[in-house]
């Protein structure tokens, strides 16, 4: 016998089964927000990781494709690698839910969402991140929740709460909202310029919602749920903290980790372990914790200088933002390139334009997107932060840092019609301390403007940090946070947008949620620190795109035909474009329903197949002039191709003006000659002269 439980959320049912399947899991529950169907678990092990200072979280998000009706691409036919959106959801469940795990906690847990059917009308993302909060809550895992999300869109200017698939897509707003029930804990957002009230009001509407959600939680948790189990606490060795303060006391700290190199500080902290590393040599056991110990000491330390003296390591003021520098055209050849440095945060952003064929395809579980042709993709390799380790390809936080700046930039981008390209944007870490994602957007802004990429407005972004005291009003927020301000602080506040409105936002947390004069103040922060790096930095730089895209970028023209002459332009096994493609040293994509994309390096070579593909799929006119070649001679006359797959006949008698016995005295194989089009003759056939127009030989 199973339990089951049922509320009204956004005008749909959410159903959860419990003790119905994965028994053996620490809790699970079968989910359903309309028929949209996933089974969500929750298991920790016996027994803590070895080794390790900190919390071993894993979240998956496993999409499998008969939850549409589709059956997997590639040659196995069955799920492979996580999709980007999979990834994508995986960090917007760990996010919130993180915090709330006790802190020293060190079992492994797994968070396990499987989605088994997907209805559009409800967003299997939503459910998965519902269905985390709830496996989690009832199971024995300790756990300070519930806590819940609710997802806002916005169509025609309203707010829609859990919007479907296609309202979410489409929608000015794509907004997440993760809250326990005192606070909000989590904000993820995409929005076409939305303005600062209008998201903190859809914000607060959010959390609204998720008190609902957590009311339903508790009584379900009060009924079934498990006695939390306890766990082998990772404390530090007793007296250690006391022992290290009396050899380096807290002024020596102070001076230790105020600086504005980031260089210099890691130095200084190395000079501090070694020397308690000399002082307790003998002590086996606070040499293990030496390194934990060393880490609280210079958080407490940090955060007691911010949220008391005012006083940031690197000396700036509480809304100050580190020296800001740009460039643009930094690699050649490129088809657009930009640097921005923002202190020891620095990002090149190269651009890559390509036709629109070279989109990227998507085989996912959204009917709606089968393709992209805007990609932004990030890489922090470890030399940004003066490591060495091997590379392995992007992991969670690049395709993460990726996607975000892909977000912020997306509202601004032309439309196909606007700008029939492709875009791929790289953006390369050469140095990091400091919300790299940020100067991602602004770096990528620049560049696609040098790549004569015709934005709406320029992007720049920025993060805030947080440090919070003992009570809700002891709290200070930092505008534009380093390395060591993220790592000692209690949130990292990511917001990208316009002069005009957010177009990005990403917060994380590491305490249990955010006051709304937090939230508010965060905002209103980042909206200043934006409007200052484009003022001060991003358009004296660069104002505005370029005219053109660049030497080295492909040049494009778009023409549309009947669709019912598309096979006359293939032509017979494709016989008819690769001719043309190879003949103008040109791509040439055509759509189903009859648009042509003529793309290639030389505008000469784009013209002449747009002329050859006018020939082919317009009829031949009275009068009209037209250039072809001889391919063909016959005692009659000549054959002439005026372009792939379309000829026509000059009589014999229509080659010069004077009497001729035989074709070949006046025309060769090969030969290019201008004809007249002299209209059908008895027979209804086209016929052409060349004695009839000027020649150019």
């Amino acid at each position: 016998m199973y339990n089951s439980y049922s509320m009204e959320l956004a005008g749909k049912t959410l159903t959860l089964d419990i003790n119905r399947v994965a028994a053996q899991a620490n809790g699970a529950v079968l989910i359903k927000y309309g028929e949209t169907t996933l089974l969500c678990t929750a298991t920790a092990s016996a027994k803590p990781r070895d080794g390790i200072d900190f919390f071993p979280l894993s979240v998956e998000y496993e999409e499998r494709m008969y939850s549409v009706g589709k059956m997997p691409g590639g040659f196995n036919k069955r799920e492979g690698k996580a999709s980007t959106n999979a990834v994508l959801t995986d960090r917007v469940i760990d996010r919130p839910m993180r915090p709330l795990f006790p802190k020293d906690y060190r079992n492994d847990v797994t968070l396990n969402n499987l989605v088994m059917s997907v209805d559009p009308q409800c967003r299997p993302e939503l459910v998965a991140m519902l269905g985390s909060a709830i496996a989690t809550s009832i199971s024995d895992i300790p756990f300070d929740g519930p806590c819940a999300m609710t997802q806002v869109g916005m169509v025609d200017g309203e707010l829609i709460f859990n919007p479907s698939q296609e309202q979410w897509d489409n929608g000015d707003m794509r907004l997440t909202v993760a809250s326990t029930a005192e606070k909000v804990i989590m904000i993820e957002a995409g929005c076409n310029e939305i303005t600062d009230d209008v998201m903190i009001d859809a914000i607060y509407k959010a959390h609204d919602v998720n008190l609902t959600i957590i009311e339903f939680i508790n009584k379900i948790v009060a009924e079934v749920g498990k006695p939390k189990h306890d766990y082998e606490h990772a404390t530090l060795p007793e007296g250690i903290m006391d022992a290290i303060m009396s050899e380096v006391p807290p002024t020596q700290m102070e001076d230790a980790v105020f600086s504005d190199d980031k260089q210099t500080r890691d130095e200084n902290i190395r000079e501090v372990t070694a020397k308690l590393e000399e002082k307790f040599a003998d002590n086996e056991e606070y040499l293990a914790a030496l390194d934990e110990a060393v880490y609280q000491y210079q958080k407490k330390t940090v955060r007691k200088m911010i949220l008391k003296d005012h006083k940031r390591p690197d000396g700036r003021a509480i809304d100050q933002i580190r020296p800001l520098a740009a460039e643009v055209d930094i690699i050649p050849r490129v088809h657009g390139s930009a640097m921005f440095t923002r202190g020891q945060t620095q990002i090149c952003t190269v651009t890559t334009l390509c036709p629109l064929s070279d989109s990227q395809r998507i085989d996912g579980l959204d009917p709606n997107i089968t393709s992209k042709r805007y990609i932004h993709q990030y890489n922090f390799p470890s030399y940004s932060v003066g490591e060495t380790k091997p590379s392995r390809g992007p992991g969670r936080r690049e395709i993460g840092h990726g996607a975000l700046a892909e977000r912020a930039l997306l509202p601004v981008l032309p439309s196909p019609e606007e700008f029939p390209y492709a875009m791929r944007l790289v953006s390369e870490t050469f140095e990091s301390n400091g919300s790299t994602s940020q100067a991602s957007a602004c770096a990528s802004t620049m560049s696609l403007m040098a790549a004569g990429v015709p934005i709406k407005k320029p992007v720049a972004g920025i993060s805030c940090g947080l440090v919070t005291g003992d009570t809700d009003d002891d709290y200070l927020v930092l505008t534009d946070i380093q390395g060591l301000e993220d790592f000692f602080g209690d949130m990292d506040f990511k917001v990208a947008g316009t002069k005009d409105g957010i177009t990005a936002i990403q917060m994380d947390i590491k305490i249990h949620g955010l006051t709304r004069p937090i939230v508010e103040q965060a905002i209103r922060q980042t909206h200043e620190a934006r409007n200052f790096i484009l003022d001060t930095c991003i358009l004296p730089c660069i104002s505005e795109p370029r005219a053109t895209v660049g030497k080295y970028a492909p040049k494009i023209r778009n023409i549309t035909i009947d669709p019912q002459k598309i096979g006359e332009v293939v032509g017979q096994r494709g016989k008819t474009i690769q001719a043309i493609q190879e003949r103008c040293a040109v791509k040439v994509d055509i759509e189903d329903d009859g648009f042509v994309s003529v793309s290639g390096q030389d505008i000469s070579g784009i013209e002449e197949a747009l002329r050859l593909i006018d020939v082919i799929v317009n009829d031949f006119e009275d009068g009209q002039v037209l250039e072809g070649e001889v391919i063909s001679i016959k005692d009659f006359g000549a054959f002439i191709e005026f372009a792939p797959g379309k000829e026509g006949l000059v009589h014999i008698s229509k080659i010069a003006h004077n009497r001729i016995n035989r074709v070949e005295d006046v025309l060769t194989l090969g030969d290019h000659v201008k004809v007249k089009c002299l209209g059908k003759d008895r027979m209804g056939r086209f016929s052409f002269s060349i004695k009839d127009v000027k020649q150019d030989f």
